[in-house]
């Protein structure tokens, strides 16, 4: 009875063996590829960063003296010409001064020709020896005092006189007054520093982007580079710009150094605005029109086993000679000059390998500068093994179970 069960044990192990035996041998190992398409396009590298706009040119307008402000005769967004009266200080202060210093300015010609006449009198009675020397020293010293307080006094007269045009705000461009910074009744203090009473932008049809480059792509960027940047405002409209200056000094913000590049920016239609964040996009390299294919064909690498796998699944004509295709080399291009790249094709079921030379990556295509590749052809991306079952599979049967007889 125990020898009984151990054969009927050993009969079942030999089934379940030969069960895994046939069914590993119904499975055929598939080879399949993917592909991507020469085509025609366009590849470009760009640097992304962020920018403020601003006016070409601004200028600030403030006031060299103090005093209250009287009138305002502009206000935001006015257009203004150079010359144009934009605002006055109270000059009842001003005013004084200037009657002030005209007064001891008179006194001062007064006092200047009453001593000319003493000095020249006592000039002759001093030639002649009727007085000392020490009394014509007195005179000459009196004359040329005289002399120093009219000039003195024609300096004070003069900053006072200056002073009274200074409180008369006139614009110093044709522009429109981006911001007004004080009201009518206001004190502006102007002891320490000039203060800012509005700001004028020259021509809002010109403007420029203040942008921060990061220090790792800013040796990408170069003076005449084409720019295309959106701002939120107009979420689905693409302005275009050129980088006209890259300044040198640096800017760190939490350890990361960047630098400020300005882009001009033409706004003919006005719809740019001071102080918009403009999203911008250097192009550092572009070429148009040009034979592409996808980046990744260029990373592809075949395994070799998968690759003599799907050689001898093909027909006998149509197997390349493996050796053959192993040996190839990259015989064009010169050294440190083009890039140079091996990339597998796929026509039809034959697959090689072909030399290209490579030019912009982006990363998602790359162009073909040279080579034997033609717009349509598929190059090989990635390729993988897969099992298919036989047809006994596929048709859901046992290998040990007879099959149904067949319907005439």
């Amino acid at each position: 009875m125990k020898k009984k069960t151990i054969y009927i044990g050993a009969g079942i192990i030999a089934l379940c063996v030969i069960f895994i035996i046939f069914r590993s041998c119904s499975k055929k190992q598939h080879v399949s590829f993917e592909t991507g398409i020469v085509k025609i396009g366009t590849v470009r590298n760009v640097v992304t960063a962020t920018g403020t706009i601003q006016p070409v040119d601004t200028v600030s307008v403030g006031t060299q003296v103090s005093g209250v402000i009287d009138k305002i005769y502009v206000n935001y967004n006015s257009h203004v010409k150079k010359g144009q009266l934009l605002a006055e200080l109270d000059k009842k202060t001003l005013l004084s001064e200037l009657a002030s210093t005209k007064a001891e300015l008179d006194k001062a010609k007064a006092d200047l020709t009453y001593q000319a006449k003493n000095y020249e009198r006592i000039k002759v009675l001093f030639q002649k020896g009727l007085i000392a020397q020490t009394d014509f020293d007195v005179s000459t010293n009196t004359y040329d005092q005289a002399k120093a307080t009219l000039k003195s006094a024609e300096n004070a007269y003069s900053k006072a006189k200056t002073n009274l045009s200074y409180a008369s705000i006139y614009s110093p461009i044709d522009g429109i007054v981006e911001s007004r910074l004080v009201d009518e009744g206001q004190t502006v203090a102007a002891s320490f520093s000039t203060p800012k009473l509005f700001t004028i932008a020259k021509d809002l049809t010109q403007m420029q982007v203040y942008a921060n480059i990061d220090e790792a792509d800013i040796g990408q960027v170069k003076v005449g580079q084409h720019v295309t940047f959106t701002v939120d405002a107009f979420s689905d409209l693409t302005f275009n710009g050129e980088v006209t200056e890259i300044r040198l000094k640096p800017t760190t913000t939490s350890n990361v150094v960047t630098y400020s590049v300005i882009i001009k920016a033409p706004n003919p239609d006005t719809k740019l605005m001071p102080g918009m964040t403009a999203n911008i996009s250097i192009i550092t390299e572009e070429a148009k029109d040009v034979l592409t294919m996808p980046s990744k064909a260029v990373r592809f690498s075949p395994d070799s086993l998968l690759m003599v796998a799907y050689f001898k699944s093909l027909p006998e004509n149509e197997r390349p000679k493996i050796d053959k295709i192993r040996g190839q080399k990259i015989t064009f291009a010169e050294k440190n000059k083009l890039k140079s790249s091996r990339i597998w094709v796929k026509r039809g079921s034959f697959v090689h390998p072909i030399n290209v030379e490579l030019g912009i990556n982006d990363e998602t295509n790359v162009q073909i500068l040279s080579g034997e590749l033609k717009k349509g052809d598929e190059v090989i991306l990635s390729m993988s093994q897969s099992a298919s079952a036989d047809s006994t599979k596929s048709k859901g049967g046992s290998p040990f179970m007879p099959s149904p007889p067949k319907h005439k």
